[in-house]
């Protein structure tokens, strides 16, 4: 079939490239306009648009999915069908119109739990032991349209958002692929969704990643593996942000009691006390400063008896 593909961040690029490694023809990307960051405000390339360059593969960048050039250059173009690996807009319905097959998004859960913006982190937040992905059709509705099919990924109790959204953008590019190479076929059917069972998973925010350690060490493990690479954890500490990467919750019969945001520094580890047992923290990151581990961190700021972690 005649592609266009959709996506934006460098989760999306293994399907990109498992497309073009495929009997599929990918004729353009679409992907959201250069973003620009840094001191200089300069225009950075996204991951996505990245590859398509340098493939030789026309790139779309259109300000919104229905601005009339853009949608009269995918007319032109005719694609059987597009494949979207987070784009990061929405589609309208003049544009879900021109393939004849539809938009095919490739979504990180199991429709219908956790539709949205953030379902891996939200799996990881809520604690569930296993999520995946699935391949659907883009319909008006968020995330709501008929199931094309899925995969199941085990969520290991280390995992941060990072890691299991790496695992799942590379089986998740072979479950597109073989979606696709079903539609040409004629042997796949979409299955509407089921409607109990709906989940929502919005965007985690800064705000979101605020640790309380008041709250129970497997919550704070979650929260901080949940927002690990971004928004990223973090909690106060002497009137800035320490960042904090994921910890480790300590339940050894030897580990000293400790109230909620108190440390207790030993020479080889840092805890830090919850409403249950203690967690253990692995890299920290003042503000304004380079990640490090936190025994180093702590070296420098030595904490005294009555500091804590937290407001």
């Amino acid at each position: 079939m005649k592609l266009v593909f959709a996506g934006t961040p460098e989760v999306a690029v293994p399907s990109l490239r498992a497309l073009l490694a495929s009997d599929h023809e990918v004729a353009a990307v679409v992907t959201r306009p250069d973003a620009r960051s840094g001191r200089g405000r300069k225009a950075s390339v996204n991951p996505v648009a990245e590859v398509a360059e340098a493939e030789g593969i026309e790139v779309l960048k259109p300000a919104k999915a229905r601005d009339p050039e853009f949608l009269a250059r995918m007319a032109e173009i005719a694609p059987d069908c597009c494949p979207v690996v987070a784009y990061g807009a929405l589609l309208p319905r003049p544009a879900l119109d021109i393939p004849r097959h539809g938009w095919v998004n490739l979504h990180f859960s199991l429709l219908p739990s956790w539709r949205g913006a953030a379902p891996v982190q939200h799996a990881l937040l809520h604690g569930d032991d296993v999520t995946g992905a699935s391949t659907f059709r883009i319909v008006e509705e968020l995330d709501a349209g008929p199931v094309f099919g899925t995969l199941a990924e085990t969520v290991r109790p280390t995992d941060t958002s990072g890691d299991l959204l790496e695992r799942l953008s590379v089986s998740g590019a072979d479950l597109l692929v073989r979606t696709l190479d079903g539609i040409e076929a004629g042997a796949l059917e979409a299955v509407p969704q089921p409607e109990a069972d709906v989940s929502y998973a919005a965007k985690l925010t800064p705000l979101d990643a605020e640790l309380d350690f008041t709250a129970p060490a497997r919550r704070v493990d979650r929260l901080v593996r949940a927002c690990t690479p971004a928004p990223g954890a973090w909690i106060p500490f002497r009137g800035a942000r320490l960042k904090v990467g994921p910890v480790r919750p300590i339940t050894d019969a030897d580990t000293p009691a400790l109230e909620p945001g108190e440390l207790h520094v030993e020479k080889k580890r840092v805890l830090v006390g919850t409403s249950t047992h203690p967690v253990e923290l692995g890299r920290v990151q003042p503000q304004g400063k380079k990640a490090m581990d936190a025994v180093d961190w702590a070296r420098g700021v030595r904490p005294t008896e009555g500091d804590r972690l937290g407001s």
